[in-house]
């Protein structure tokens, strides 16, 4: 299979002046990815690890205070490598929607409150494909309103006329309409009921299936991960510290971050008390010289706080940084 997405030792920090100081925070320090063709790859963690900003480097959403520091994304595109950090704001605006796009986290409230849903439709056909008459725009807005289960009088409708779960179906929609072949979802079952939310989800997959395409999925919720992923990597502190395809990652976690996300869950029919993580998450502006998850972890060692430990593969497609791998 092969890789559509690379990511080589990214650094994106955010960098903010405050009365004359200046901070900087490693909100995604030293990541390193391969996504595959035909995948639906989940990014969890609690919040503030890096999840979000992570997804907006790889969109090539870079504004400040947000700055890449370090590190090469490449995509592999139709045969084509192409260097994400090296293009233009021009170049970047042509990949958009017809290689790449983002269902942005809150997404509910990125639609324009004065125009109707099909005039959002036509302006962004219409700035990322002129060549398409009215006749093509109008057929393809149709097919993919109604792929997405919602009625034709959507259309015609504001956005504040719909409920929440048929804005959220607009706006994967819209992000979807020019068919790209990697899609970027920022928490998109965010605020919405569990039907609501697991329609939602079921659409997502349907639509990966059918486009088969690439569906880079953040959220912290480790039940919809389970749903709907085929790999999943774990991030803290702005590290990935585990990745692997779910089934595994959730019968045989390797990190001890891993193991106590899967085990705070809760379990039909299971009255026991779940095991949370004591402490606090690292400040990103000075985190700990070694593992960041050792001042939280009941397993670690000397050289856990001395040292960085590498992502390393310690299984076929099993990939952990942690210092006592296997043992834990």
């Amino acid at each position: 299979m092969g890789v559509v997405l690379e990511v080589n030792n990214l650094k994106a920090y955010y960098t903010i002046e405050y009365y004359d100081q200046r901070y900087v925070v490693r909100a995604v320090d030293d990541v390193s990815l391969r996504i595959n063709e035909c995948e639906i790859l989940g990014i969890c963690g609690e919040s503030g690890c890096g999840k979000s900003t992570l997804l907006k480097a790889l969109y090539g959403l870079t504004l400040p205070p947000l700055k890449i520091f370090d590190g090469k994304i490449f995509y592999y595109i139709d045969g084509k490598k192409i260097d994400l950090l090296s293009l233009d704001e021009r170049s970047l605006r042509n990949m958009r929607w017809r290689v790449m796009s983002y269902i942005p986290q809150g997404s509910m409230s990125v639609l324009n409150p004065t125009m109707r849903i099909r005039d959002q439709f036509i302006r962004i056909i219409r700035a990322h494909n002129k060549e398409m008459s009215k006749n093509e725009i109008m057929e393809l807005i149709e097919r993919s309103i109604e792929e997405k289960g919602l009625p034709h009088e959507v259309l015609s409708s504001y956005p504040h006329q719909l409920s929440g779960g048929m804005r959220q179906r607009v706006v994967i929609a819209l992000a979807t309409v020019l068919n790209p072949k990697i899609v970027f979802a920022d928490e998109p079952t965010t605020a919405l009921d569990v039907i609501v939310q697991r329609g939602i989800l079921q659409m997502l997959k349907d639509t990966q299936r059918k486009l088969q395409n690439v569906i880079i999925l953040v959220t912290h919720d480790m039940g919809v991960q389970a749903q709907i992923t085929d790999r999943v990597a774990v991030m803290y502190a702005g590290h990935v510290v585990e990745v692997a395809p779910t089934e595994s990652i959730y019968k045989s976690p390797l990190h001890p971050y891993t193991w106590y996300l899967i085990n705070s869950l809760p379990r039909i029919g299971d009255k026991k008390r779940r095991k949370s993580i004591g402490g606090a998450p690292p400040s990103l502006i000075n985190p700990p010289l070694g593992c960041r998850f050792a001042p939280r972890c009941p397993m670690k060692k000397d050289k856990c706080v001395k040292s960085v430990p590498k992502l390393v593969e310690v299984k076929p497609d099993h990939y952990v940084a942690c210092h006592l791998r296997g043992e834990a």
